[in-house]
């Protein structure tokens, strides 16, 4: 089944460069981000537009350039002593990127209970506030262990191929020295 390059839908995807959906999607994105915006704004407006700048500033000022750095140091730990400079860095740094991420996402969601700095936690939900840095830890390094079970298991599907034909070639090799004698 061939789709037609002629018609409306066409025509208009020709024009806009992507189809109406996603034209109708992304207008309807900006509705909803329009309708939160303005019911986020309905309180304290000072106070929400103070939270964004410092939100904004934190984070390309100091989030930006630390995590820039960490990674450029994973890559670099990941590159490995046969790439030479310049190359594309292995797709396993991936392995720590990951992990990483979701972790510091759990953290930004969670830092005021992670860091005991919940306030009246206790008294809104009756649950303690007690074990979320140990749970936090817990689960970052579950997150790192099974990116390097993922990884362990990657490498040993990929290199499998590889070392046979090696050991393969090894043989022939042997094979022909012994019949050259």
């Amino acid at each position: 089944m061939t789709r037609t390059t002629s018609g409306p839908a066409a025509a208009f995807a020709r024009r806009y460069g992507a189809s109406p959906l996603h034209l109708l999607l992304t207008l309807a994105s900006f509705a909803l981000a329009l309708y939160a915006g303005i019911r986020l704004l309905k309180g304290d407006t000072v106070g929400v537009a103070l939270w964004f700048v410092g939100a904004a500033l934190l984070h390309d000022l100091v989030l930006l350039p630390c995590y820039s750095l960490t990674d450029r140091a994973a890559q670099l730990l990941f590159r490995g002593r046969t790439s030479a400079p310049g190359t594309v860095p292995r797709p396993s740094v991936n392995h720590l990127r990951v992990p990483a991420f979701i972790a510091g996402v759990l953290f930004l969601v969670w830092w005021p209970l992670i860091l005991r700095q919940g306030g009246h936690y206790t008294a809104y939900t009756a649950l303690s506030a007690d074990g979320f840095l140990a749970r936090w830890l817990l689960i970052t390094a579950g997150l790192f262990a099974a990116s390097a079970l993922v990884l362990i298991v990657r490498t040993r599907l990929r290199l499998g191929p590889e070392r046979r034909a090696a050991r393969a070639r090894a043989k022939a090799q042997a094979a022909g020295r012994r019949a050259a004698k």
